[in-house]
């Protein structure tokens, strides 16, 4: 009984406000977000504990913290507005009938976390298009951008700037990580600081690179010279490899460090590693939307995979 009522009582007003309550907290917050009157939420809100027959916030103050039904609530609600989502998205896309081509530069750390996705739902929707990809980093990517060999660069960034004739949209946050293989002396160690990282090998990027740039800057806020005994490497394969080979240190993704500690690949180190590198941005040149469809298309499909991304707990 209850699922047939539920069924036919719920609506996606009631899944956007619950959706939108979840992560903005006060109905103010999530009136302005909707575009709908304080009252319509709160009518909505009671409407929904109607449904459940249950409450679905606790009021603290001006701010609403979800019940665990509520938070269930949501949950599902997430699920279901990216599924219509992506609903609309197919359609657009299969209607437009969409060519063409698209150049893409990404660095190593995103390369296997979002483009995969990004570019399997391109190619779903859009199977005459090609896809070119160019994995370097972003002082050697950037350029390219800049005179149009690249449309697209996704890459982490240290400083997000505003960037003349390029445009530019933050996808997700995830933390960077010290990681060592599963031998090194530094996983039999109950604590240490950023003075224990010093004098051991590690493995960086390029010197020239904007990641590089970040880790020395990163050691001498915590007090420490950067490393000086060092191999310079972009090369995913290689880096794990000699995690697996060599007492050294280097620096992944928290996703993508929790994926090869599963392994036994490496073992996460617990250091605070202050925000390092941790906003991925997707950058593309102003003039060229209106005149390459396929780019147009591809960058929906970037913030269509990096919103299912974010469904995913980095943590």
């Amino acid at each position: 009984m209850f699922v047939n009522d539920f069924q036919k009582s719920i609506t996606l007003r009631h899944l956007r406000v619950i959706s939108a309550l979840a992560d903005l907290k006060l109905v103010a917050r999530v009136s302005e977000a909707l575009n709908v009157t304080q009252p319509a939420v709160s009518k909505q809100i009671a409407e929904l504990e109607r449904i459940v027959g249950a409450p679905i916030v606790i009021r603290d103050r001006n701010r609403l913290f979800l019940t665990p039904i509520g938070e269930r609530l949501a949950e599902h609600a997430k699920l279901t507005l990216n599924q219509i989502d992506r609903a609309a998205f197919d359609i657009e896309a299969a209607a437009s009938g969409v060519s063409g081509a698209v150049s893409i530069g990404v660095v190593s750390s995103i390369t296997t976390t979002l483009l995969p996705n990004t570019i399997a739902l391109f190619k779903r929707n859009t199977p005459l298009a090609t896809v070119s990809v160019v994995e370097g980093h972003f002082s050697e990517l950037y350029p390219k951008l800049e005179d149009g060999t690249l449309d697209v660069l996704i890459a982490r960034v240290w400083q997000p700037q505003e960037l003349p004739g390029i445009d530019q949209m933050a996808l997700f946050t995830e933390p960077v990580v010290v990681v060592a293989g599963r031998g090194h002396p530094l996983t039999q160690q109950a604590a240490f600081d950023w003075s224990d990282l010093t004098d051991v090998p590690w493995i960086l990027p390029q010197t020239d690179s904007v990641a590089r740039k970040a880790i020395d800057t990163l050691f001498a806020e915590n007090g420490q010279r950067p490393p000086s005994n060092i191999i310079a490497s972009g090369s995913l394969a290689l880096n794990l490899e000699l995690l697996r080979t060599m007492p050294a240190l280097g620096f992944l993704p928290q996703g993508m460090a929790q994926t090869y500690a599963t392994r036994g690949d490496v073992v996460p180190l617990p250091i605070n590693t202050h925000g390092l590198l941790s906003e991925a941005r997707c950058f593309w040149r102003v003039d060229q939307l209106a005149s390459n469809r396929a780019l147009s298309l591809f960058l929906k499909c970037v913030k269509q995979a990096t919103d299912e991304l974010k469904t995913i707990p980095f943590g």
